[in-house]
């Protein structure tokens, strides 16, 4: 097709997952950290969910291929199983031979049980990987959670790893299965690409077709960001059109005409005159003939996408861009988040989304500074309130994540045309009290699990001279707060003043983020900060209220 006009070895853009062309993100190399974070933690279920392809078997991969040598891996990528059907396909996983009439659900389980204590003596490890987990049943899922009751002293002797869409998230939350989300030691979200991201990951794939000059221009990738949401698979499918189009038109670098024509036939889009079309599609079957009719087929075989998907990013912070990606789940070892630090960097607020949804985003944000007894003034958000002594946090994980996090959080809710903003109030067991528009609103955990983007934003305070994060080597205030902090909390001796952030004091602050299910990399960062203020009984806004307050209500 257009390899030869391009000068490549072979399709840089094909969504047929070739090793050749893997490329990790941040936000993949954090989720895939989760997965392993989750096998070497003693058992339990680990979660990751994104959007339809955000990269989740990119990661799948990655992380089969880095598993422990002391691991039996299964993997069952076909989850439309019932009960004694999932028995069977884990016993067929782990090479369990199942005895002569024994086929029957408690069978199953006897022999699986025997095989887990059997390579436990043996010094083994097991892990079970679930794609797709979405499609899970309750009744399942509640047998994998059945599953995982077979323990010694130290650890759970299955790890199951549930791998889905972001309704997985949805389907935790029912109350039906809360002892099974209670057993989620690890999460993340995989969210979308950032701008920067997608022009790198276009290079990437570029580079390594054999590309020798850039036929997407660096003004371009706004553009394909905001066509794509940052999204992989669609990133691949709007590049690989474009490039034909390009081809057709007989020029070396794709224009922002090329691009638009592209998104309307991949994503179905009406924006470009149906004339425009048919001539591009015609040109296109005239030159190309039979391998690109084929092409096109190939093409329908791809599920149908809405328009509107084209130009509303779908996983971007739901406040701006987030320049490191906002995509980290909050922490908190009661709700079984481990997480990165996230971003506090204030981004332009004063455009907080598009078109309606500035509005609500705008007064959500003063409504949670309201909390903290603060009026921001108009203009930029996250810039009037910095002035105030209080700090933007943008996010992306679940209401568990924002459950263990604990304070009240602007979220992003997509339930119906247009997203709104809204103000997480309080969280407290399966409800939660939503603000908007001045309204105050109850809702279950469930549904409002199910209209979550996953974006979220919230407030930290810290002392005027505290940085955005604290690294090694750095020395001030801020390293002596926190060295006194850390000190206190582990009875160690007290440190002397104006030191650098050195080996020992580093050790403590691992060993505090391992224990309040942060990101364990010795950057004390806003998550950290938090986390020592709520410890040391600083008063500032709460989502979850404390159980005799609950109890006495």
């Amino acid at each position: 097709m257009y390899t030869q006009f391009f000068q490549l070895k072979q399709s840089p853009f094909s969504i047929a997952p070739d090793p050749r062309y893997l490329y990790m993100s941040e936000r993949h190399r954090e989720a895939l950290a989760h997965l392993l974070y989750g096998v070497g933690s003693g058992g339990g279920f680990v979660l990751l969910t994104g959007e339809i392809g955000a990269g989740k078997t990119t990661v799948c991969r990655c992380f089969m291929e880095q598993i422990p040598a002391n691991c039996e891996l299964g993997y069952i990528f076909n989850p439309r199983l019932t009960v004694e059907e999932l028995l069977q396909s884990v016993c067929e996983e782990f090479r369990i031979a199942m005895p002569d009439g024994m086929h029957s659900v408690k069978g199953y389980i006897d022999v699986i049980n025997r095989h887990l204590l059997a390579s436990h003596a043996a010094g083994r490890n097991n892990v079970l990987v679930i794609d797709e987990a979405q499609n899970l049943s309750a009744a399942v899922l509640e047998q994998l959670r059945l599953l995982t009751n077979l323990e010694t002293s130290e650890r759970k002797l299955l790890q199951i790893i549930l791998i889905g869409q972001p309704e997985l998230r949805a389907m935790l939350a029912r109350p039906e299965l809360e002892q099974l989300a209670q057993r989620v030691i690890a999460r993340y979200h995989l969210g979308s690409l950032s701008v920067a991201e997608t022009g790198s990951y276009i290079g990437h794939r570029l580079a390594v077709a054999g590309a020798h000059s850039a036929p997407f221009p660096s003004p371009l990738m706004s553009l394909i960001h905001s066509m794509t949401a940052g999204v992989p698979r669609r990133i691949n499918l709007l590049c690989d059109r474009a490039l034909l189009g390009a081809y057709v038109e007989n020029t070396a670098t794709v224009t922002r005409a090329i691009l638009r024509r592209a998104a309307a036939e991949v994503f179905a889009d009406t924006a470009a005159p149906p004339s425009a079309r048919r001539r591009w599609q015609y040109a296109a079957a005239g030159v190309l003939a039979g391998a690109v009719l084929t092409g096109a087929a190939a093409w329908q075989w791809l599920p149908p996408m809405k328009a509107a998907a084209v130009t509303a990013p779908l996983a971007v912070s739901p406040l701006g861009s987030d320049p490191k990606g906002g995509h980290g789940t909050a922490n908190g070892t009661a709700a079984g988040a481990v997480s990165g630090e996230g971003a506090s960097a204030p981004p332009a607020v004063s455009s907080p989304g598009a078109g309606a949804d500035a509005p609500s985003a705008d007064a959500a944000l003063r409504q949670l500074a309201a909390l903290w007894g603060q009026q921001v003034p108009e203009g930029d958000f996250c810039a009037g309130a910095a002035r105030l002594n209080l700090r933007c946090l943008h996010g992306k994980g679940g209401l568990e994540d924002l459950r263990g996090l604990d304070r009240p959080a602007v979220l992003r809710l997509t339930d119906g045309a247009a997203p709104r903003h809204v103000l997480l109030e309080r969280l407290d067991g399966r409800q939660a009290v939503l603000r908007s528009g001045g309204k105050t609103e109850a809702m279950t955990v469930e549904a409002l699990a199910l209209h979550f983007d996953g974006g979220y934003t919230t407030l930290w305070r810290a002392p005027r001279a505290w940085r955005d994060e604290v690294v090694e080597g750095d020395r001030g205030a801020d390293v002596d707060w926190l060295a006194r902090r850390l000190a206190d909390l582990y009875g160690a001796r007290k440190p002397r003043d104006n030191r650098p952030l050195d080996s020992a004091t580093l050790q403590l602050l691992r060993e505090f983020q391992q224990a309040q299910g942060l990101k364990v990399d010795g950057v004390a960062g806003p998550k950290t900060m938090i986390r020592l203020q709520q410890l040391a009984g600083v008063q500032e806004p709460r989502l979850v209220r404390p159980a005799a307050a609950v109890a006495g209500k």
